[in-house]
């Protein structure tokens, strides 16, 4: 049996539960600036539910981003490093051994307008490639372990990200938005997709999240197909979205328990990397744990 490596869940989810408001362009990656140890009070929540790889709080958090808020160059750099450090600073006090991704997100994410879930930019794989270059080097030069590049809605920009992967060849791993269970979000076939990238040595895993928990089945079926990488699946808790009044609807959530028998499937199918994304918690990351221990 593969190895079951469990990532973490909604670190924005808990920072609102802790009464910080994430309704800037810059997301949760504010914090960074202004509640460092809020930050960390969430990775020890992770790491003690149980999570072997963390993801660095600038999913959000771009050159051009900052620069909106006055942050100069050379401090917006140190911002991307200090957040690894964050992440190192967690794992160390927490006595666990656990990995650090460097969470990179889309130029979607950049516009903060939901443009993570539709990919219809019209940019180059060149404007694409120069819009990533510099934050992904300051990364990936960084401690963290790996890449982890979340909710990618485009094709042409999972092509710029490659680039920029075997640039480096700093390890990684491609997470999409999806519209279906067999089409990322700008409607390219996933299976397209999960072929461009099963050839690309340093990918470590290909899949999915912020997505309904119900595609997965069909997603792994689809990435079976046409990869032998590791899959990493990651969705949120089943919660709905309003986009109108910008609110999670009641009562559509499931259970920690509901999710946790839907991840055990995910598993039996073939993922092997497995966290959560929107709306799950350190109890959902503790619950795959148990399931975990009980699979060895």
């Amino acid at each position: 049996m593969n190895k079951i490596t469990l990532i973490d869940g909604g670190l924005a989810t808990e920072l609102e539960r802790m009464g910080f408001v994430l309704d800037g362009d810059l997301w949760s990656a504010e914090l960074l600036l202004t509640a460092p140890d809020a930050i960390k009070q969430v990775y020890a929540a992770y790491l003690t539910a149980g999570s072997d790889i963390i993801s660095t709080m600038t999913y959000q958090a771009t050159f051009a981003g900052l620069a909106k808020i006055g942050l100069e160059h050379d401090r917006a750099a140190d911002l991307f490093r200090y957040a690894v450090q964050l992440a190192a600073e967690a794992i160390t006090e927490s006595g666990r051994t656990a990995h650090i991704a460097a969470s990179i997100g889309s130029y979607g994410a950049y516009l903060a307008d939901g443009s993570e879930y539709v990919g219809d930019y019209a940019l180059s794989v060149a404007e694409l490639y120069d819009f990533h270059a510099e934050r992904w080097h300051v990364l990936a030069n960084s401690a963290a372990d790996l890449m982890a590049i979340e909710a990618l809605p485009s094709y042409r920009e999972a092509q710029a990200l490659v680039q920029l992967v075997n640039a480096t060849q700093k390890p990684a791993w491609f997470s999409f938005t999806v519209r279906d269970e067999a089409h990322i979000s700008d409607g390219t076939p996933l299976a397209d997709c999960a072929r461009m990238l099963d050839t690309v040595e340093s990918v470590v895993a290909i899949g999915v999240n912020c997505c309904r928990p119900s595609v997965i089945p069909g997603v792994i079926d689809q990435l079976k197909s046409a990869t032998t990488k590791p899959i990493i699946v990651y969705p949120n808790s089943g919660e709905l979205w309003d986009a109108t009044n910008k609110c999670w609807l009641a009562g559509t959530q499931q259970t920690v328990e509901e999710y946790a028998r839907a991840a055990a499937t995910w598993l039996t199918m073939g993922a092997t990397y497995i966290g959560g994304c929107c709306r799950t918690t350190p109890e959902h990351i503790g619950r795959l744990r148990v399931i975990r221990e009980e699979r060895e």
